[in-house]
């Protein structure tokens, strides 16, 4: 088992893993670890690309989001960073990629330059605002599906640009329910509801979902590597009064019924 620090209100510190030498035991470990807290801060890593690209691939096989800035020579990275942008990045509460129909289970940053200040990034755990929806809007959203679109990509005639899931899904490591959409500019319809009332619904279970009590903000350091569950945890990057380089790479690995 692994020793780990928990956070509040979600996520786990682990210090004692290191990410270029992960065996099969750590691997089954840290996925259950994922499942329970949603994302796990493996502070002071140092690694470089190719070492974060394997630890990656312990997990499974990698994906990369078309339309996404790959890290040059690593075309199954992608680089997430202000450098060079007059206006600072926007950014709101999400899941990776919902729009096709088998998402990435998980993401992971790797910091590559840290700002001075700020650039923090927000998580949310999707499975206690679940579980403290009232009665009747569970019932409500029983058995609805939300129809994920894509937003701020240019993709091809052949890409996927939407995908239909359920609006509350079983993770199937945990056993436990939790609530799945993203950002309300990306669920289009809610099955069976008139577009009013959709988005009515998404944007009351958006602002449940993302409520201050429900958040844990990771500030950066060097050498961190954070990994998140992105079936039940929502992230955004906080560019407010961000001071200087903020440059991370990301790798996402996919779901293992591909």
């Amino acid at each position: 088992m692994l020793d780990f620090t928990q956070l509040t209100p979600l996520g786990a510190r682990l210090t004692d893993v290191r990410v270029e030498a992960l065996g099969e035991e750590t691997v089954v470990d840290m996925r259950r670890l994922l499942a329970e807290h949603g994302m796990v801060v493996l502070p002071g890593q140092n690694v470089g690309d190719g070492g974060f690209l394997r630890f990656l691939r312990s997990f499974g096989q990698t994906v990369f989001t078309v339309g996404e800035t790959a890290v040059p020579g690593f075309p199954d990275l992608n680089v997430v960073s202000n450098v060079g942008r007059p206006t600072p990045p926007r950014s709101t509460f999400h899941t990776d990629t919902s729009y096709v129909r088998n998402p990435p289970v998980y993401t992971a940053l790797r910091a590559v330059e840290v700002p001075a200040r700020g650039g923090h990034t927000p998580f949310t755990h999707q499975y206690s605002p679940r579980a403290a929806l009232p009665a009747d809007t569970l019932h409500e959203i029983d058995g609805r599906t939300i129809t994920h679109v894509v937003t701020g990509l240019e993709l091809g005639e052949d890409e996927e640009t939407e995908a239909e899931h359920p609006v509350v899904r079983l993770h199937p490591i945990s056993g436990r329910r939790y609530l799945y959409l993203s950002t309300p500019t990306r669920c289009a319809r809610v099955s069976g509801m008139s577009p009013e009332r959709a988005a009515e619904t998404v944007a009351f279970l958006f602002d449940h979902c993302t409520r201050d009590d429900n958040v844990y903000r990771h500030a950066w350091s060097q050498g961190d590597v954070v990994m998140w569950d992105n079936r039940c945890v929502l992230h955004r990057a906080d560019h407010s009064g961000v001071v200087g380089d903020r440059v991370l790479h990301r790798g996402m690995v996919a779901d293992p019924v591909l």
